[in-house]
């Protein structure tokens, strides 16, 4: 059982692996809508140095494909398939290594999330693209698919085909390996691929990955091979927000199982997340982001994206009973993580609507051992300087605003004129300011 003193705080040094971090606050996944091409390296440089420069221990940076087509869950996502590509990123990764902090690299895959299911303008310009499934889809995908709510067109993989995923996740580390990433950290939650394997609600196979803690020791097996004994991180989902129609999900008593048994295996650290076994606002849990969804400029491309503006109005509306559905407690994953830490004895990462140090420093003393935070960042890329100084809270409201315009393509910001201007204000009374 890993122990954590009471004393504890958010400025003390911690491992993960053989990688030693200076502080336990991290930058948790985001979407950088960086994409491949010429300004990507750029796009990712000015996203996350400002991170690293604030004094922030880690940075995850979001999730990138690890396959050469499809598979992306939204657009303008990173794809890490391409060794030539990837070495150019190794600019990005001496920069943070230049402020003192450690950069690992989420990898994905999305299968049945992928954009080919709900981005109308993408399906028209890939009519023949499928998703990857695990197995045959839920009846109730199946149901919107016919009522033409979704688009689904599948593949199921083979055996091999499984085992060729897999390996495609171990080139990719590799790759970022040799680029200078510090570490992987695997997105198991969110609906991607791996979610679908752990899920009874998506995996009704019938070999060796009807269990689906396989594909994740598949994948440790060939992280191993191709990128030796860099530090491996992995979300473990619990589904007990999905609605109450899904009879089947992924228990706590599962997800507690499939921590241990990822833990025996060597994973390296591990971040329990409370999802729904669908693309919801359960992974963004806050407000309905009412500035988002009116923003005039976005009116025509939310009719693109969505394949009308009746169909933009009804996800719109969805969103709002999201909204209220989901508990905005932050720390939501707090009691799960305490739960899993009980369990293993390697490091617990937390995240989910944390927004105060002193929650951070209360988190680390009891439920975990690095604390995490997502939107802030987009608030304020160089929150760091003013949480790691003692600063009471971050300026993020949990509003939203900047998460929905990125279904068009849109960079994540924050949008909500308080917050920019409070920021604004800080910045010019040198707040983030930094000496390194």
């Amino acid at each position: 059982m890993t122990e954590t003193a009471p004393e504890t705080a958010l400025t003390d040094a911690v491992s993960i692996g053989n990688v030693d971090l200076p502080n336990r606050l991290y930058r948790a996944p985001l979407l950088e809508c960086a994409g491949n091409g010429p300004d990507a390296v750029k796009t990712l440089i000015d996203e996350l140095e400002p991170t690293a420069a604030s004094g922030v221990g880690l940075i995850f940076q979001g999730a990138s494909i690890v396959t050469e087509s499809g598979g992306c869950a939204a657009p303008n996502m990173t794809r890490f398939h391409d060794p030539e590509f990837v070495t150019k990123l190794s600019r990005l990764t001496e920069r943070i290594h230049d402020h003192g902090s450690k950069i690992f690299v989420q990898l994905a895959e999305g299968g049945l999330r992928s954009m080919s299911m709900w981005h109308a303008e993408y399906r028209d310009r890939h009519p023949e693209a499928v998703q990857k499934a695990v197995s045959r889809p839920p009846w109730q995908l199946r149901l919107a698919d016919r009522a033409g709510i979704i688009n689904l067109q599948t593949e199921v993989l083979s055996t091999p085909e499984v085992r060729e995923l897999a390996e495609a996740f171990g080139r990719a580390a590799g790759y970022a390996v040799d680029a200078g990433y510090d570490g992987v950290h695997l997105s198991g939650a969110n609906m991607g691929i791996i979610q679908q394997f752990l899920s009874p609600y998506y995996n009704g196979r019938d070999d060796e990955f009807s269990d689906g803690v396989q594909f994740l020791l598949a994948v440790r097996e060939a992280v191993r091979k191709h990128a030796g004994d860099v530090p491996l991180v992995t979300k473990v989902p619990v589904e007990t927000a999905s609605p109450p129609f899904v009879r089947r999900h992924l228990t706590r008593e599962d997800s507690l199982g499939i921590a241990r048994r990822l833990a025996t295996a060597g994973y390296d650290a591990l971040v329990p997340v409370d999802v729904s076994v669908y693309w919801d606002m359960s992974v963004v849990r806050g407000a309905y982001p009412q500035r988002a969804w009116k923003a005039s400029e976005l009116q025509t491309e939310y009719a693109t994206v969505f394949g009308g503006r009746w169909r933009a109005r009804a996800v719109s509306f969805l969103n709002r009973l999201e909204s209220m559905w989901y508990d905005r407690d932050p720390g939501w994953n707090a009691d799960l993580c305490r739960a899993v830490r009980e369990a293993v004895d390697i490091p617990v990462l937390c995240e989910g609507g944390i927004r105060k140090r002193s929650h951070c420093d209360r988190l680390l003393g009891d439920s975990c051992d690095l604390v995490g935070m997502a939107r802030p960042f987009y608030a304020e890329p160089r929150l760091g300087a003013r949480l790691l100084d003692g600063k009471k809270r971050a300026l993020c409201e949990s509003c939203n605003n900047c998460a929905i315009p990125q279904a068009t393509g849109e960079p994540g910001r924050c949008r909500t004129p308080s917050v920019v201007r409070e920021r604004a204000r800080l910045e010019k009374e040198g707040v983030y300011d930094r000496d390194e």
